[in-house]
């Protein structure tokens, strides 16, 4: 037997929770309506996010105690799998909104999908909603659901896709709401990260790794890269990558002035394959090439 379980249409995941197809590429999908289920791994062609109350049996959350429990947010992005194997049964439960990418061509949606990370987090970090924010999900849904309801005329298109962006929009803005309530927390994960940096360019793994890069970051804090960076942008005002490049500046200013070492030297210690993008780095970061800032200094 498959151990992955994959929806190619909205038609087959409408089908498999007992629901119609009002149109071949979205739908608002009532998972009460599906026979209970065995827990197995689902993969889907198209983008998915689930409305679910906390601790559905499918699907584990990482709720802490500072999070509304009035309903949680999934995302996932086509070509993601989710769930495991299990021999017990569950009944599901909430509701699912689904599209396929195929339903944004040609539309500004489709050119700025991309821009939503939070189809790229890790369960773990899905999205908690109070009870207002919930009622705001809610109406989203309800105003799809009322389109693909409604007779298929020239507006149906733009008027589903407008208010899945509208939904998408919202999310942003509770996921802002989120970054804020986990402040302590978040601090935390920063100063995790600093430490992890720190021992990073006192180690031996600028040499066998190279530069250290935002995933290496993210894995050893057990985050998605998305979200980490969200959480180092949105508490720092800075990318990841910025944070990481900022650090390799401090570090490097240090050890200019360390002995007589070369820059080329420098620049191996660091992680940099080829000197001269040490340099290049450098002089965008500071203003002067390295040669040039130790002859200043």
């Amino acid at each position: 037997m498959n151990d992955i379980i994959n929806f190619h249409t909205v038609h087959e995941y409408n089908v498999f929770n007992n629901n119609k197809t009002l149109h071949p590429l979205v739908s608002v999908v009532d998972l009460s309506t599906a026979e209970p289920r065995q827990f197995r791994r689902l993969q889907y062609d198209f983008y998915t996010i689930f409305l679910k109350k906390v601790h559905c049996g499918d699907l584990r959350y990482g709720l802490n105690n500072y999070d509304y429990e009035e309903g949680t947010l999934i995302f996932l992005a086509p070509g993601q799998v989710i769930g495991e194997r299990k021999d017990e049964f569950y009944q599901p439960q909430g509701l699912a909104l689904v599209f396929h990418p195929d339903l944004l061509l040609g539309t500004p949606l489709g050119k700025k999908i991309a821009d939503y990370t939070f189809f790229s987090y890790a369960v773990n970090e899905a999205l908690h909603l109070s009870e207002q924010e919930r009622n705001m999900i809610l109406d989203c849904f309800e105003k799809v659901q009322y389109e693909l309801k409604h007779s298929i005329d020239k507006h149906t298109k733009r008027l589903i896709v407008s208010n899945i962006e509208l939904f998408l929009n919202y999310c942003e803005r509770f996921y802002d709401r989120q970054f804020i309530t986990r402040d302590n927390v978040n601090r935390g994960t920063l100063e995790k990260f600093e430490t992890l940096l720190n021992n990073y360019f006192a180690s031996e793994k600028p040499y066998t790794l190279g530069l250290p890069l935002v995933n290496y970051f993210a894995d050893e804090l057990h985050l998605s890269a998305n979200y980490f960076g969200d959480m180092v942008k949105k508490e720092t005002g800075k990318s990841a990558q910025e944070y990481i490049q900022n650090k390799i500046i401090e570090i490097a200013k240090d050890k200019i002035f360390e002995g007589n070492k070369t820059i080329s030297e420098i620049a191996y210690e660091l992680g940099f394959k080829y000197p001269q993008h040490f340099s290049r780095l450098f002089k965008q970061r500071v203003g002067y090439t390295p040669n040039e800032y130790k002859n200043l200094n």
